[in-house]
């Protein structure tokens, strides 16, 4: 086996580049898989383009350690694992051949919450692909250190599915944060990946309706596909008459922001028709407590078994 690999690697700010690496090495209660798929996540773009919510503004610390290789959608092949964490029992035995997936905190094991089992709000905060320390998964090999938190994946989920599981362990925390009742009303802003993957966690809470937004009619075809009872061009509908249509004047109970644009949100803050604002990106952006369970292993257990 070569011990060098192909990865992207970010050096800054537009300066993310193809290059041959030392493949990574393994010490006690590590894994070293071969990365099978890694998506895409808005966060790399923002990443590549400068976006001061991963870089600071001038004088504060950047959250992202270069240079680093970034990817935080994956998952792979176990090809190496010590024999530590092989017997670990944290998933019961874990084989070399065993498909896997981390979740994207790397918890330090040191700090009061993790040592409290809250693992998910690590003051260090480290997460695969944004920090030197803990490389991505844009690469030939990948190694999971010894406090990442593993998953396996059932040898049968196909590859393009399996790529889904985080952006899916997202959408299933949006809808969690929802706290949607039965006869609600709710609404999802955008029907890109993670507004898409909200429809069917939502739909399993009873509501009386899911109103899909998007201004791309293909993905209004998806989200119907997806089990949207009603869908809604902005451009072409008035959707707030619309939502109040559908709700008796009253506005709908849930609205849960999935576009990820700052004039989305903007516009929603003027809208008092629009009920219980959520929003996706919320659990990544705001603080770490308000952050508290997006990293949990619930999300991630629920869109395996998706």
């Amino acid at each position: 086996m070569s011990e060098r690999m192909q990865a992207v690697v970010n050096y800054g700010i537009n300066d993310f580049r193809l290059e041959e690496v030392a493949k990574p090495g393994i010490d006690h209660g590590e894994i070293l898989i071969k990365v099978d798929a890694c998506g895409v996540c808005t966060s790399d773009v923002k990443t590549l383009h400068g976006a001061e919510r991963y870089w600071g503004r001038p004088g504060e610390k950047a959250f992202v350690k270069t240079p680093v290789i970034p990817g935080h959608e994956f998952f792979g092949t176990i090809v190496d694992i010590s024999d530590e964490r092989a017997r670990s029992g944290d998933l019961g035995d874990l084989n070399v051949g065993d498909r896997v997936v981390a979740e994207q905190i790397v918890p330090c094991g040191r700090c009061r919450f993790c040592r409290q089992g809250s693992y998910w709000m690590c003051e260090v905060h480290n997460i695969f692909g944004f920090q030197s320390e803990v490389n991505g998964g844009m690469a030939d090999f990948m190694k999971f250190t010894k406090a990442s938190v593993v998953h396996k994946i059932p040898s049968s989920l196909p590859l393009e599915l399996a790529v889904l599981i985080e952006p899916l362990a997202c959408a299933f925390h949006a809808v969690d944060r929802a706290r949607i009742e039965a006869g609600d009303v709710v609404v999802i802003a955008g029907a890109g990946t993670l507004g898409l993957g909200m429809i069917g966690p939502a739909l399993s809470k009873a509501p009386a309706a899911v109103v899909t937004l998007d201004l791309d009619p293909k993905r209004l075809a998806l989200a119907q596909r997806f089990g949207a009872t009603h869908v809604f061009n902005p451009l072409e509908s008035d959707v707030t008459a619309e939502i109040k249509n559908l709700t008796e004047g009253y506005g709908c109970d849930v609205y849960i922001e999935a576009t990820g644009r700052v004039e989305v949100n903007r516009a929603r803050a003027r809208n008092d028709s629009m009920g219980t604002p959520i929003s996706s990106s919320e659990a990544t952006n705001a603080s770490l407590r308000a952050a508290a369970d997006f990293r949990c292993s619930g999300p991630l257990t629920n869109a395996i078994r998706w």
